[in-house]
């Protein structure tokens, strides 16, 4: 009995981590749309030679996510990978470990290992051992061919390339640290084997292609959105006074997690009160009281996408007459801008065509509030003087996504809207913020099916949220 129960454990053990492992390779995409990737950096890098590794190991029981770099030309989910994308011979070629069938059977369940089931899934031409790629790389040192290899820091969700290019200056810098970044001493690595090669930073080459999204992309980025609009819309129903900040952000996450995304893409910005006045507060931690609203700005990382939704709602179920005036106002300014939004504009020119708008409906607004007033003529003016060719950030991989690649808004590019107004003697800001994708003939708001009217808001406001249910469960 007891053999026949330590067998059933282990398979028990089996089929669990086959059930519950995270995937080797994702079904975001067909293996065609990487490989299409790869052939576009092919004709960019000519005769040389494309290397990249993924990410390591996690250093705890965290679910592995690839960098977003190697992510977009592979698809692959598995920890220190690496490629070989020639240019000359127009052919893929990734290195893996090879099997580990304790840590497969007893934790984490199938993994992607070399061979041709590895070629089938991947759809590169050759999938081969880690330990053979020093071997390839000599065979590129002996012809002195060009190296590209990403520069920067690798990003792996809750986070923009900003963010680790910082931390690494940072650790570099570090008299107490100093450590070069991981990708500093892989170029390293690289020139000791090959050191007639002289090496050329792939990033720029896979920015442009991320910068203009394809109809698979768009897709993801569109169900990102939903699922962020869905959070919000959650937190909008829930609140009420008493509640703490981060209890709306449970309820945005039992959204996330519902539809599948991996986690966050950035860390929940909920403020409520005084701290509406930070852009970027995220403590969580400050009881919602009557009289005030709601800034709420949430989105998942679904598939490898971002996306950045925010919306402003009242504690209360109705909008006070003052934050009705505040709102109001901030409103009409920002959709001036947004309805100004034009394909093959230059965001200079838009930002031109809006403050015409602006100036209109400051004209004819029945301000009460000097504080209001002057809070959104400084709005207007802010963008009357602006030089900026820019009007907001990009998304995609990364909530602060690689710039748009063209000076002017083109078809596929995506980016956000997310003017601030503040109001420092009641240290409180508004601010609202929106998906654009720009079409053949205009743009798409993505996020537009979230409440943003005041009576759409406060009907909202009246319906049932999670905590309803979960006090109908203690009862």
């Amino acid at each position: 009995m007891r053999h026949r129960g330590l067998l059933f454990l282990l398979a028990f053990v089996i089929a669990a981590a086959a059930v519950f492992s995270q995937p080797v390779i994702t079904d975001v995409f067909p293996p065609a749309e990487y490989a299409a990737r790869r052939a576009r950096v092919m004709e960019k890098i000519g005769d040389a030679v494309a290397i990249m590794q993924g990410t390591t190991e996690r250093p705890g029981e965290q679910a592995l996510r690839q960098s977003n770099q190697f992510f977009y030309v592979t698809g692959v989910v598995e920890p220190r990978a690496l490629l070989i994308i020639d240019g000359r011979s127009r052919k893929s070629t990734l290195f893996l470990n090879p099997r580990n069938e304790r840590r497969e059977t007893m934790m984490f369940g199938p993994g992607l290992y070399p061979g041709d089931e590895a070629v089938r899934k991947t759809g590169m031409d050759a999938v081969f051992a880690r330990d053979d790629f020093k071997a390839a790389v000599e065979e590129i040192a002996k012809e002195h061919r060009t190296i590209y290899v990403p520069f920067r820091p690798e990003v792996l969700g809750e986070a923009s390339s900003s963010d680790p290019v910082a931390l690494a200056r940072a650790t570099k810098n570090d008299p107490w640290d100093g450590r070069p970044s991981r990708e500093e001493a892989f170029i390293e690595h690289l020139k000791a084997i090959s050191p007639q090669s002289e090496v050329k930073d792939l990033d720029p080459i896979l920015d442009v292609m991320r910068g203009i999204k394809d109809a698979l992309e768009i897709a993801i980025i569109r169900q990102a959105t939903r699922i962020a609009g869905m959070g919000i819309m959650e937190a909008m129903r829930d609140a009420r006074p008493g509640m703490l900040e981060y209890e709306l952000q449970a309820d945005a996450e039992y959204q996330f997690k519902k539809n599948g995304a991996y986690g966050p893409a950035y860390f929940a910005l909920i403020a409520t009160g005084p701290n509406t006045f930070y852009s970027h507060y995220h403590k969580d931690t400050t009881q919602l009281q009557s009289g005030e609203y709601v800034q709420f700005d949430y989105a998942p990382d679904y598939k490898y996408y971002a996306s950045d939704v925010t919306r402003v709602f009242p504690v209360d179920k109705k909008f006070t007459p003052w934050q009705r005036e505040y709102y109001t106002i901030y409103l009409r300014l920002y959709q001036a801008l947004m309805t100004s939004i034009r394909a093959h504009a230059r965001p200079s020119d838009v930002i031109q065509d809006a403050v015409k708008k602006m100036d209109a409906i400051m004209a004819s607004y029945q301000f009460t509030d000097p504080q209001i007033k002057e809070a959104a003529t400084k709005f207007v003016d802010r963008y009357r003087n602006s030089r900026a060719n820019s009007l907001g950030h990009t998304v995609g991989m990364e909530v602060h996504d690689v710039r748009n690649p063209t000076p002017t808004l083109e078809p596929g590019e995506i980016f956000t809207i997310e003017p601030e107004m503040q109001i420092p003697e009641r240290h409180l800001g508004m601010r609202l913020e929106d998906m654009i994708l720009i079409t053949d003939s205009g743009y798409e708001n993505l996020s537009a099916f979230v409440p943003i009217e005041i009576a759409d808001i406060e009907k909202m406001r009246t319906e049932h949220g999670l905590s309803d249910a979960a006090l109908k469960l203690k009862q």
